[in-house]
Order: structure tokens, then sequence, then C-alpha cells
């Protein structure tokens, strides 16, 4: 079952869970601010909520503050004002609101259903009204208002996917991997795993319903997971999951299409085939000039630089995370850090950002956290 496959890729090489503790550093660093840390709550090992940590905000140095218990498998949190959302990747899928206070206590305000199962993304729409989800194992992406505390309201729409791909594994049907809105805040795009296509949606903010506009596909087989935008809002990369690839693709703003184009290896020449790669986050640098894609397996993080104004994408190197597995990758909001999850090794491990020339130089002593698979550093001390 490819919820099966999902937990048997996740636990390999997992070894005793680390909880996440309240200890601090005998010398405080100079200026932190707060880290939020998605998990698996039911996985051998896993955390028992969400984890708490701050960083130093010049050198990023990690440090475990607490966990915030009572929300179960939260592997993506985003964070919106003073709300946190998580998702709740189970076979009922749910989505999970958590109060912010002005001191940084957390208080859960409700979860609702997604209508479906394993929810393993999460976007709030550019209007902040609604909650947008995707259910990976479902191959289907949910609507949810927001209410004016932060709760979330009753869903208000549910769109599945239809199709497969050629990888009997991992393609047997949809699964929707992600959903976020384009830079221009007209359309949301679901990237599917499951059917190597991307689908552009118009959300219609009066009544909470989606509407498809157009359907682009890559490579068969290629497994799209994420994609991140040039700031120009021109042009899209994907991370494919199940080819080791990159794609820069154009994208059409005013008409939502995305136009698959260049297409790269994610790992640099002469890489060791096994153990087999799945490239999992894809980010891109405030600026524009650099994309970064994190490799579980070759465990690295691998820089492209950005040419031709965003057409086109060029290998620079893979550099190791000091960890396995490492799902998710993330700036701080300077863009001077970059943070990466690594979920099998049960450790976040931190990067200083060369602006000038995009490449990482590790930095501090990495974190130990029950498998972590998202890092959401925020300005917040």
């Amino acid at each position: 079952m490819v919820i099966d496959r999902r937990r048997f890729l996740g636990a390999m090489g997992v070894g005793a869970g680390m909880l996440v503790t309240g200890e601090t550093a005998s010398a405080q660093p100079r200026a932190e601010s707060r880290v939020y840390l998605g998990t698996y709550t039911t996985w051998s090992g896993g955390g028992t909520g969400i984890g708490l940590a701050s960083y130093d905000q010049t050198t990023g140095q990690l440090r475990a503050t607490g966990v915030f218990p009572g929300v179960a498998n939260p592997s993506f949190v985003i964070e919106s004002g003073r709300t946190l959302y998580a998702v709740n990747e189970q076979t009922n899928g749910s989505v999970t609101a958590i109060a912010v206070s002005a001191g940084g206590g957390l208080r859960i305000i409700n979860s609702q259903s997604t209508g479906g199962a394993d929810p393993c993304h999460l976007a709030v729409d550019p209007t902040g009204k609604y909650l947008l989800s995707a259910n990976y194992s479902s191959g289907s992406v949910s609507v949810h208002p927001v209410k004016a505390d932060g709760g979330l309201g009753t869903r208000t729409d549910l769109k599945k996917h239809t199709g497969s791909g050629p990888d009997r594994e991992r393609q047997e049907g949809p699964h929707a991997h992600q959903i976020l809105p384009d830079l221009g805040g007209k359309f949301l795009l679901a990237v599917d795993l499951g059917t190597d296509s991307v689908h552009t949606y118009r959300l219609d903010v009066a009544t909470g319903k989606l509407a498809l506009v157009s359907t682009a596909k890559v490579k068969a087989g290629a497994g799209p997971r994420h994609l991140a935008f040039h700031p120009s809002g021109k042009f899209a990369y994907i991370a494919n999951e199940l080819d080791s690839t990159i794609i820069a693709a154009g994208y059409d703003p005013e008409t939502g299409t995305v136009t698959p184009a260049q297409t790269l290896r994610t790992l640099p020449v002469g890489a060791p085939a096994t153990p087999r790669n799945y490239p999992a986050e894809v980010v891109v640098s405030a600026d524009g000039k650099f994309v970064y894609l994190s490799n579980r397996g070759h465990d690295s993080v691998a820089l492209f630089a950005v040419e031709q104004g965003g057409a086109r994408l060029r290998f620079v190197e893979a550099v190791s995370t000091g960890g396995k597995y490492p799902r998710h990758i993330a700036f701080d909001p300077t863009g001077r850090i970059l943070f990466a999850a690594n979920q099998n090794s049960n450790t976040v491990t931190s990067f200083r950002v060369d602006l000038a020339t995009g490449r990482l130089r590790p930095s501090g002593t990495p974190l130990a956290s029950p498998i972590p698979v998202c890092v959401v550093p925020t300005r917040l001390g």
C-alpha cells in the first residue's frame, strides 16, 4: 500500500527517537528567533507533537526549547500571522489551527477533516480567507475557510485528481503532494506525483470553491513533488521525486499555464546509483539568482545558478547535509541561513548562505530532534 511505502521509506535508518527538550546552552546567543519542527507522532522514534526550538540569527545555531503536544503527525507546518497550521498526516486526514500568543505560547483552536488521506502540504490563499491542503494518499486537494480567530471552518471544497503513472509502486493513482498560490495571487497550483502533472486552479473567494483552469504534464514517471516560483512570477522550478530531476518551467501569471522546458539532473556527475535518490524540497533565493533542492539518498542540498532571467538553471554543486534523508529545507527570513531537516538521522543542520555565490557553509552543531520532516524558522523572538 502507498501509506506503508511512505512509512517504510521514512523509517529507513531511523534510530532511537531523541526528544526535543527545554535545555538551554550555557552561553546565550546574541539574538534568537523561533523555529517550529514538524514530525511524526505515530512512528517509532517519532516526536510527541510540534518541536519547538530557536536559532541564533547570526550563526544559525539551533537549540531546543520544548515541544507542543497534542497534534498528531504534524509532518508539515506553516505560519500565518499569529496562527500555525499543521497537517495531521493520517488515513482520516485533518488539519489543525494553533494560536500563537504574543509571548510565544501555543493553543489549539480547532481541527477539521480534510476529507482525504494523509494530508502532507498546506498553504493559505493570498486573501488569508482560506487554508488549502494536499492529500497525498487520496490524491485530492481541500479548502477550509479561515475564521476571524484563525480557526478553521467546515470544508468548502474537495477536488480529487484522476489518473496514474508508469511507476506501479508509486503511481498507481493520483498523489497530490503540494498546493500553493502563484506570486500574483490569481491561481493555485497543485503538484501531483502520481499522475505526473501540475494542476492550475482558480479559487472563488466568495464560495471557497475551486475551478480547474489547466493541467500541465511532465515526463511520465518523473513524479513531480514540489515546485517553487522565481521572484519574477514567470518561471517555476519543479522537483521530481522519482527520476532525480528538476524542471525549469515557464509560467504565465495571466492564464496560470505551466510550460515545462529545461530538465536537469539533481545529482553531480559520477554520483552513486545506490541508494536511490528522492528529491524533496525546492526553494529559491529572494533575489532569484539561485535554486536549492534537497536530495534524499544522496543526502545533500543541490545548488543551481539561475540563468537567462529565470528560464534556465545550471548545476553548481551538491553539499552534504551532514545527516540522512533531508526531507525539508527552508531559509530563515533574511535568506542568510538555510536549515535542513534530516529525517533519518534525527537532526536539523544549519548552513550560512553566501549571498553572492549561493554556496552553503555548515554552521554550528546539528540539533537533535525526533524524525524532523519540516522546519519553519520565523521572525519572532
